[in-house]
């Protein structure tokens, strides 16, 4: 019993961490609030020991059973912000995102949102912020380990005694540890993102109660105060730039396993606020996520007043009136347990509609009125972007082509590269021309670099070369997000510029020059895209901050075309002294973006990016028109 209380006070210890981190308020900053999701799996892990631990020593525990459980305390309460979402959604969101968080409902509904948000980008990118279930990563990886943990114990349970099944724990736990160490290193999106990388921290937890230690009260308040420093150490000192978990997780995950250790009685945990706080933490985690989106959209000065307060009513109401809700099973057969088991049934109405909404685009025709349906369902990337767009190395001999005959054409760059190709090879397929599209993912320019260069320099200069030693291919288009390459990411501080030089500075610019010389020398044509504005945030926030609020959005403003000249002042002053031959032509992205004041997000009611800085295919159109064919 005791044990429940120091539980709920740790609990509390980690909400509050996570959720002031996320609406981030300037009076109290968290810089490693997201430790607290740590916190959080070594209390799963502790739990789940001592529950299966218990059956199995008793020879009464059910695998099934253990599901059941656990499935009545944690599917309803997500299944019901799921629903309140996707009703939501169906008035206010526009198809491209809705059509993204029906996919991340039905991921979160089977748990393996974590997978899907590992494969799209990072947990701290600036678009996360538009993913309305990207917290929900943690319960699929601690569904993962509710999944595989009782399986695993049940069959070791049939081989060797339980002194040895601990010692085998125990050492999984350390070839776990050793592994994240491994894999922060190699890959951190997979680190943070994936189980096994995270199961050690629950392991551990589940250690915590296999080796209790005995300690006096003095000695049980002196490790309960080192836990409870290492945690507020993690939350204070860590950052967003830190490699994570790999060691530094050390301190949140051994300060809650020392908290847990020391169990000790009468103590701050005690107190009726950190109490209420524990009992509510999961739905209040559930709920707060949506309510920082929603912020973040719509843009709301001292948001936090509003939502932080929100949070915790909804994570009351969630936890009266759903999560705490009883489920009587005493006799019932465990097969009419499974089919009569409304988390069961929400999962696959809940999920199975999610998915629905997912195969059928967001349903793009007839939920908003017609002058907004006809730009909404246009914000959407080019067809070709998952088929020939790549994100490693590739034999560039295996580029796409597109319709014509005749491949005289050749597109070379990063992702603002897709669309172009797209929209130009629509152009070109008339007089039975094509081109071969060369694009991956934020590839600088490279040519004549070393491999170490950047992490596209082998096939930035094998794509440059089989370009240039191919005597069909006449005419070139370059284009890259050459601030981004230059200065480094604009999202996430915009308005602010980036003043400080990346690494690479001189030699993109070298490279560049570099190859377009080269290319001028051998081609008929090389046309070199100049920067197309970068918005720092995504059209679809700009879009709902207008028709949220009853703006009109045939013409949404971007930026100040004094931003986009500032963000690109070094790019486009050296193309200024460029002197490139006379077959090399620019392309002025800001005579179709732009005014003599404003940058556009959507013109004349066709929105001009699908994102936060790549042009949609009619964005794209506007672009290739200047292009002479």
């Amino acid at each position: 019993m005791r044990f429940r209380t120091d539980i709920n006070g740790l609990r509390a210890l980690a909400v509050i961490a996570v959720v002031l981190f996320h609406f981030n308020p300037p009076w109290v900053r968290i810089p490693g609030g997201f430790a607290g999701v740590d916190v959080f799996f070594v209390i799963s892990g502790f739990l789940m020991t001592s529950i299966i631990f218990r059956g199995l020593e008793n020879n009464d525990f059910s695998i099934i059973k253990f599901y059941i459980s656990r499935a009545n305390r944690i599917i309803p309460p997500l299944m019901a912000m799921c629903c309140v979402l996707l009703i939501l959604g169906w008035f206010y969101l526009t198809p491209v995102d809705y059509r993204i968080l029906g996919k991340h409902i039905a991921g979160s509904s089977g748990f393996i949102s974590n997978i899907f948000y590992f494969k799209e980008s990072g947990y701290f990118d600036a678009g996360s912020h538009e993913k309305w279930l990207l917290h929900t990563w943690s319960l699929s990886v601690e569904w993962q380990f509710y999944i595989i943990y009782p399986v695993v114990l049940v069959v070791l349970k049939k081989v060797f005694s339980f002194n040895s099944i601990k010692k085998i724990l125990v050492i999984i736990t350390g070839c776990g540890f050793v592994f994240n160490l491994y894999i922060s290193y190699q890959n951190p999106t997979y680190a943070y993102f994936l189980l096994p990388a995270r199961g050690w921290e629950m392991m551990l937890g589940g250690l915590a109660y296999l080796y209790p230690i005995q300690l006096n009260e003095n000695n049980k308040k002196y490790c309960q105060w080192l836990g409870v420093l290492l945690i507020i150490a993690a939350y204070s000192t860590m950052g967003e730039q830190d490699m994570w978990p790999g060691y530094l997780a050390l301190m949140p995950v051994e300060g809650a396993f020392l908290i847990i250790i020391a169990n000790r009685h009468h103590s701050f945990f005690d107190h009726p606020i950190l109490q209420r706080l524990g009992t509510w933490s999961y739905s209040i985690y559930l709920w707060h996520w949506p309510l920082v989106v929603i912020g973040y959209y719509l843009s709301i000065p001292y948001f936090e007043f509003v939502g932080l307060p929100i949070s915790i009513l909804l994570g009351y109401l969630s936890y009266r009136y759903i999560e705490n809700r009883k489920a009587s099973t005493k006799s019932v057969s465990i097969p009419r347990q499974i089919i009569t088991s409304i988390p069961l049934w929400l999962i696959i109405v809940v999920g199975g509609v999610a998915a629905v909404v997912f195969k059928h685009h967001g349903f793009a025709v007839d939920r908003f009125p017609t002058s907004v349906n006809n730009i909404v369902k246009d914000i959407k990337p080019t067809p070709n972007r998952d088929n020939c767009h790549i994100y490693s190395y590739q034999d560039p001999t295996k580029a796409c082509e597109y319709y014509g005959h005749n491949i005289d054409w050749a597109v070379l760059g990063d992702s603002h590269a897709i669309s172009i190709s797209y929209a130009l090879a629509n152009r070109l397929k008339a007089t039975d021309q094509g081109l071969k599209h060369f694009s991956f993912a934020g590839c600088i320019p490279s040519y004549g670099q070393k491999n170490n260069f950047s992490p596209c320099s082998r096939w930035y200069n094998e794509a440059a070369d089989y370009i240039l030693q191919n005597k069909k291919i006449q005419n070139v288009v370059l284009i890259n997000r050459y601030s981004a390459g230059l200065y480094g990411e604009n999202e996430g501080i915009y308005p602010q510029l980036a003043h400080k030089k990346m690494p690479e500075y001189a030699g993109i610019l070298t490279a560049f020059d570099k190859l377009v010389l080269q290319l001028a020398h051998t081609k008929k044509n090389v046309y070199v895209i100049k920067p197309v504005p970068e918005m720092g945030r995504s059209i679809s926030k700009l879009f709902y901050e207008n028709y949220w609020v009853g703006k009109p959005v045939k013409d949404i403003v971007s930026m100040s075309k004094t931003y986009y000249e500032q963000r690109n002042y070094d790019i486009l002053h050296h193309f200024k002294q460029a002197r490139y031959p006379a077959n090399v032509h620019f392309i002025d992205s800001q005579k179709e973006f732009c005014d003599a004041r404003y940058c556009y997000a959507v013109r004349d009611s066709h929105p001009l990016y699908h994102d936060a800085h790549h042009a949609s295919q009619q964005g794209a159109e506007k672009l290739v028109s200047q292009i002479v064919i």
